[in-house]
């Protein structure tokens, strides 16, 4: 008996129907008005209070909203509430870009929410069954997903401050079918079920067939392999967040990753580490993000090459800086700047660091690090410039012969990759590099003269 296999499956959750209050996602369809019908039902025994909710997508013109009337009449002939909203999804379409499927199922449980808030329900019952749950799975894996995505729909899952559930899983189409021919309930068809320009239906009218004849308890053993599934990612992802925070450092919108202790982590808690970082940085994640991305992500860790970047979807930057990964939403582009300096002064630059320039005197002291450079005004000329790097940048430094690219300096003393662009370079009055603030020194350091000026660089 269908009602007994929905309460042992119910009761298998550990779902309880009593003094639940309850949104129902009616379209008209057998597997709506069955669910409908099954709660209503039980009503008076469960203390049930229960909302009929329905959306007419508004793609099949007068027939759909014959649809929206016929479960009005269902419901008026019961006395359930009812609600409905008739919304043009063709033009939310053209509005967001998003497909059909896509939109309508947005604008569908938009209404549910604004429903479920307005008669204070605290769930909503929806009629997938586990043919449903078959060809979603199949569709899933044929697509490439990975991870708890693979598992295909829960039996329960959280819907903002509400709890989703499917009772029906455990059931097939045909057995929704006899539910309807048992009770005289004649739901609407949708005749869009039928064309194969929808994948799913294609599976529904290609792939199901066979399955079901290999075996017509196929669903069952689909179900118990998605709630497996779903278990066994709990797990993994609790396992994966407690290794992944050993390792990472989290700053707003950027995450840093320590490559070696990362990749000391099994590849399992690896692969699913990645997604975690990816579903932390992006509120809505875009459609074209694919297990390619991921593939990417570990490529540039995995490249003995020290430094990388990778451009996302949405406006991540992901950053391989020597032993670091960054990722990034929307980083702010590096800041190129030039200023002029003839004398004494203090000049603060865009990232926070300071050049502070004072005329030598015999108080200052003359054994000098890279952070200090002194330089002859009267031999190098003024002004001074101080600047971000340009292609094709050389300098000639202090003890060698020749000159050397700024870029390989950078790569020498492990420079990341962010801070190449915003790192003060001092040349003289006719473009000549003098000094690497930090790094490195030329040639043409003075060691006296009339007017010397000694240039202090204070990094923050």
């Amino acid at each position: 008996m269908i009602e007994t296999k929905v309460n042992t499956f119910l009761e298998k959750h550990g779902f309880q129907l009593n003094n639940k209050s309850i949104a129902v996602g009616v379209s008209g369809g057998p597997d709506s008005i069955a669910l409908l019908h099954f709660l209503s039902e039980q009503r008076v025994r469960n203390s049930l209070n229960i909302v009929a909710v329905h959306v007419d997508h508004m793609f099949r013109g007068d027939e759909s909203y014959q649809d929206a009337l016929f479960v009005k009449a269902f419901c008026d002939e019961r006395n359930i509430p009812f609600e409905m909203k008739r919304v043009d999804v063709p033009a939310y379409m053209r509005e967001t870009g998003l497909s059909s499927q896509q939109a309508a199922r947005a604008c569908r449980y938009d209404f549910f929410q604004k429903v479920m808030e307005q008669h204070q329900l605290h769930y909503l019952a929806l009629g997938h069954h586990g043919d449903d749950q078959v060809e979603t799975v199949l569709m899933r894996l044929t697509r490439g997903s990975s991870g708890k995505a693979r598992a295909g729909m829960p039996f329960s899952r959280g819907f903002g401050p509400f709890t989703i559930f499917r009772p029906f899983l455990c059931l097939t189409k045909a057995d929704l079918e006899m539910y309807c021919s048992i009770h005289s309930l004649e739901p609407r068809i949708d005749p869009s079920n039928e064309k194969e320009y929808y994948s799913r239906n294609r599976f529904r009218k290609n792939v199901l067939p066979f399955l079901k004849e290999e075996n017509p308890a196929v669903h069952e053993h689909f179900q118990r392999f998605s709630e497996e599934l779903q278990m066994d990612e709990e797990y993994l992802i609790e396992l994966t967040s407690e290794e992944l925070n050993k390792v990472m450092k989290k700053e707003d919108k950027r995450i840093s990753i320590r490559i070696s202790s990362f990749q000391e982590m099994p590849m399992p808690l690896q692969r699913r580490g990645i997604k975690l970082i990816l579903n932390y940085l992006y509120n809505d994640r875009p459609a074209s993000l694919s297990a390619i991305h991921i593939e990417k992500i570990f490529s540039i860790i995995r490249n003995p090459h020290p430094s990388g970047t990778l451009d996302f979807p949405g406006g991540l930057r992901i950053i391989r800086s020597y032993g670091n990964c960054h990722f990034e939403l929307n980083p702010p582009e590096g800041q190129s700047y030039r200023f002029e300096l003839s004398g004494p002064d203090q000049l603060i630059l865009p990232n926070g660091d300071l050049i502070d320039a004072q005329l030598l005197n015999d108080s200052h002291e003359r054994e000098l690090s890279n952070d200090r450079y002194i330089v002859d005004l009267e031999q190098s000329g003024t002004p001074l410039i101080i600047r971000t790097r340009q292609n094709g940048d050389r300098m000639s430094l202090k003890g060698m012969k020749g000159s050397k690219k700024v870029k390989d300096i950078f790569i020498d003393m492990k420079i990341p990759l962010a801070q190449r662009d915003e790192w003060p370079i001092v040349t003289d009055s006719e473009g000549r590099i003098l000094w690497l603030p930090g790094l490195k020194k030329s040639n043409n350091e003075a060691t006296k003269g009339n007017r010397l000026l000694l240039l202090t660089y204070i990094k923050y």
